[in-house]
């Protein structure tokens, strides 16, 4: 028999007005700011020690102080901190073993830190006292409020937003932003503050069908499962889900339980399929990878496009999410987040379809708890239903972070930058010589 788990308001909301594509649409403001303080920037790569592969979204971190960054898809990484005589760095990924390593000014550059995968046999972990993995899940969120962090915090983040067609880059947004985060007992909703951003859209390659994201860095925040659980789990959706214990690994030095999750065959409402990876000694969740269940593709369409022009036939490819949680003094907290998504595009009396796909994320980079004296109502604290705005100034200033953290970009993204900035720097020619014109 199928069952229909009608998804309850805040699920179907998520996945309509968050996790989205959107067709055309209205745009937010920028707000720039920048400080020029003295810092020290160190850049590398991060590999398997055996296969020399890149590690993605390792975890890199200066021990004394919540500066932090992470490897992108290539394993490198860049990160600014203030300029002193000896750095401490914590690296660390799943299924590796963390390595500290020091740092100094002579060698802040060009490193290459290679980590050993870690090996953990089944028996070594006791899963004896919980009845079923359902069970073990259950534990998880019972004890929020005693595994992550309870007071208000103050995170500086790093977002990037792409969109592509095909292979080709059609869109890059980036920025960063304050984020007000609630205590995870809490059921106040966090509070995004900008900070400085850019965004260039080259609606050439859209081939007139403008994809935009709305919810833009929200899209990454409400992935956090344990301050939003209700948006993938809840007492209703749960009786949704199968769950069975995968392979045990390790975070951070310590082992975890794997749970793996999959929609039930008899539910014909789009859930989710992934994987739980849960710290065995606190029961914290450190990492979850999970994505929508697109068999049932017409519901899919009706949760995640917005708007769309007549004639337009959409089909999701992959719709994939990615959160990683970091510990700090026992207290476990938000660090990363990501979502990738696919779709395949027909337009009507057109012979080919086009494929287009959108990436977003979002990585803390500092944080510091908060001074109940500092504004949380500021006019310039975003909206999550936001369009990032098309503002393409930025792009032509090499020197426009400034000291603030960014994931380093991949080649793909360095290369649309320097065609972004090219075509600045034609624009501004143009504009140059048609003012020195005589009349």
């Amino acid at each position: 028999m199928k069952i229909s788990y009608l998804l309850p308001e805040k699920i179907g909301k998520l996945m309509s007005t968050i996790f989205l594509l959107i067709f055309l649409g209205t745009y937010a403001t920028n707000l720039n700011a920048q400080t020029d303080n003295t810092f020290l920037e160190i850049n590398g790569q991060v590999v398997n020690i055996t296969t020399g592969e890149p590690i993605i979204a390792a975890s890199i971190q200066e021990v004394n102080s919540n500066t932090s960054t992470i490897t992108n898809t290539e394993g490198a990484f860049l990160l600014k901190i203030d300029n002193t005589e000896t750095i401490v760095l914590k690296i660390d990924a799943l299924g590796y073993k963390p390595k500290t390593i020091n740092v100094s000014k002579d060698n802040a550059t060009d490193l290459r830190i290679s980590l050993q995968t870690s090996s953990i046999e089944l028996t070594e972990v006791n899963i004896t006292s919980y009845k079923n993995a359902r069970d073990l899940v259950d534990k998880v969120f019972e004890k929020k409020r005693s595994n992550y962090l309870d007071d208000k915090t103050l995170m500086t983040t790093f977002y990037r937003e792409t969109i592509k067609k095909r292979n080709k880059n059609a869109s890059l947004a980036e920025a960063v932003l304050n984020v007000y985060k609630q205590p995870y007992g809490d059921t106040k909703d966090d509070v995004i503050k900008l900070i400085k951003s850019r965004k260039n859209t080259d609606y050439s390659k859209l081939d007139t069908i403008a994809l935009k994201l709305q919810g833009g860095p929200f899209s990454t925040l409400y992935i956090d499962l344990m301050k939003y659980p209700e948006y993938v789990f809840t007492s209703y959706t749960m009786e949704g889900y199968d769950f069975e214990f995968g392979p045990t690994s390790e975070i951070n030095g310590t082992p975890v339980y794997t749970v793996n999750f999959k929609q039930k065959d008899n539910v014909i409402d789009p859930l989710y399929n992934g994987k739980l990876y849960i710290n065995t000694n606190s029961l914290a969740l450190v990492k979850a990878t999970f994505s929508l269940n697109l068999s049932n593709q017409s519901e899919v369409i009706k949760l995640l496009v917005k708007r769309k022009p007549d004639g337009v036939r959409i089909k999701a490819k992959n719709i994939d999410y990615t959160v990683d949680y970091r510990e700090k003094n026992g207290k476990w907290y938000y660090g990363y987040s990501k979502a990738n998504m696919a779709f395949e595009v027909k337009k009507r009396r057109r012979l080919f379809k086009s494929t287009y796909s959108l990436t977003c994320e979002m990585a803390v980079t500092d944080w510091e708890l908060f001074d109940n004296t500092q504004d949380w109502t500021s006019k310039n604290t975003l909206s999550a239903s936001i369009i990032m705005s098309d503002e393409a100034s930025g792009f032509s200033d090499p020197k426009f972070w400034g000291e603030y953290n960014v994931i380093e970009p991949e080649k793909s993204i360095e290369s649309a930058i320097r065609k972004i900035q090219r075509r600045l720097e034609r624009e501004e020619g143009k504009t140059e010589a048609s003012v020195g014109k005589k009349p």
